[in-house]
């Protein structure tokens, strides 16, 4: 493929090089192993985190590398084209999800004592927002937070919660108090950095089809203590000190997908100009050849809408950037899925055989139309928000 193909890689050609170098130390045999046996990939976690590219995002201040999200978003999707795939991408961005929230509204004790841990990789801190009967619907949890002295109480069930087996803190979104009649929905939830070190936190891992080398978890709180000092942000207003970390995670994923989806594209062309079947390379039927470049179009035209969105998150902040966010969220991923599907239909049976990696990048790919928010719910948001349509749900 032209290394010209997607313009948008000769921005932070820095960032995407050294990324670049950093994975082709694990290679997809790497990554296919820790699949099929479960296993975390801390070795490649602290390597990533050695190099710097844990704390991108956070301040030099703060022992972190003062990047922007351009950079880190550069990084993610270098480390989704290297073969890792969505295994490799959760456990570099999953502990960062907590940080433009920790950023925005942290006490400076609270930034001070956890930023620098999480840059150097000493730190998880999970998400821990979706709960079973509340899933897109997060204004609707019931996870509570009771005042006793000068501690909070926190009860019930989180899930989904992505890597709650290797973390030692939870960023978690609680109920503190219910919102009045001229409330906003948002209201009466508040963000709590919780520690998982306690008798009072169980972690139960849910079997999953794929992206089985970073465990997803349901957490159950039971009387679980957390002392004020661990508030993030203001009492009742957390659900809008999210939005902070929502959009960005929304800026990491179809990064991710972007990376994911020329790893697929890239594999399926060069299978398909290799492939000999009836005397003839298999890339020189149309049949092939039309599902891959129209691939191609639709990832170059998501990628450039993912960099306006990265852009106007720079300019403006994460907060203020909600349709962009989804939008580059629902085309990248969408496309991503595409490319990994019409490869599977290239490679034909091989695509079944593990050795290939195919179908792994095929099964995680899927996830992200699904995670962190579903592509129908993002087409309510853009039908409402854009379109100006009456909201349907």
């Amino acid at each position: 493929m032209q290394s010209t193909a997607f313009p948008h890689l000769e921005a932070r050609k820095d960032v995407r090089e050294a990324v670049r170098a950093l994975c082709a130390k694990f290679p997809a045999s790497y990554w296919e192993q820790h699949d099929r046996e479960h296993e975390y990939a801390r070795d490649f976690v602290e390597a990533f985190a050695a190099a710097g590219f844990l704390g991108i995002l956070i301040p030099e201040e703060y022992g972190g590398g003062g990047g922007t999200i351009a950079d880190f978003c550069a990084a993610l999707e270098e480390v989704g084209a290297s073969g890792g795939g969505l295994n490799a991408c959760s456990s570099v961005h999953a502990p960062l999800l907590c940080v433009p929230s920790l950023l925005a509204f942290g006490t400076e004790e609270q930034r001070r004592t956890l930023l620098p841990r999480i840059a150097s990789g000493d730190l998880l801190i999970t998400f821990g927002v979706t709960e079973p009967d509340a899933g897109t619907d997060t204004t609707r949890i019931s996870v509570s937070a009771t005042r006793r002295g000068d501690s909070w109480l926190l009860n019930g069930q989180k899930t989904w919660n992505s890597g709650a087996p290797y973390a030692q803190k939870v960023m978690v979104l609680a109920r503190t108090s219910e919102p009045g009649p001229t409330d906003r929905r948002g209201d009466g939830l508040t963000l709590f950095l919780a520690d998982f070190d306690r008798p009072t936190v169980e972690v139960q891992p849910i079997p999953k089809i794929g992206r089985n080398a970073f465990a997803s978890a349901d957490v159950y709180f039971d009387d679980h203590v957390v002392g004020s000092a661990d508030v993030l942000g203001e009492v009742g207003q957390g659900f809008y000190h999210l939005l902070h970390s929502l959009n960005a995670e929304r800026l990491y994923l179809s990064a991710v997908a972007m990376g994911i989806g020329r790893w697929c594209l890239e594999a399926g062309t060069r299978y398909a100009s290799e492939r000999v079947v009836f005397d003839r390379p298999i890339g020189k039927n149309q049949s092939v050849q039309h599902p891959l470049a129209a691939d191609y179009l639709h990832l170059l035209a998501a990628g450039q809408v993912l960099q306006t969105a990265i852009a106007a998150c720079e300019e403006h902040g994460a907060a203020a950037i909600g349709s962009l966010a989804n939008s580059a969220k629902y085309l990248t991923t969408e496309a991503a899925w595409k490319t990994a599907d019409d490869v599977m239909q290239t490679f034909g049976g091989y695509s079944f055989a593990r050795e290939y990696h195919i179908g792994r990048h095929w099964t995680e790919v899927r996830l992200q139309r699904i995670a962190p928010v579903n592509n129908q719910m993002v087409l309510n948001y853009i039908a409402q928000r854009v379109l100006d349509l009456p909201k349907s749900y």
